[in-house]
């Protein structure tokens, strides 16, 4: 595969522009990481608990018969 045009070297000054609102998200994000298993934990149990017919709506693997436990 051959690009018509050539390679142009990318500017991010010019070409992706950050503002000092982006470079605050980025540091909050990077030092924002969960240290151990329990407040991982934490983390996940603050998120709603789906429900019964949105979890079964959802599309699972193909095959003949449902699986059961």
């Amino acid at each position: 595969m051959k690009s018509k045009e050539s390679s142009k070297i990318l500017d991010l000054d010019r070409d992706l522009p950050t503002s000092a609102a982006d470079i605050l998200a980025l540091g909050r994000a990077r030092n924002n990481r969960i240290q151990d298993l329990k407040t991982y934990l934490e983390f996940l149990a603050g998120f709603p608990a789906p429900s019964t017919p949105a979890l079964g709506a959802r599309k699972g693997p193909a095959g003949p018969k449902r699986f059961e436990l």
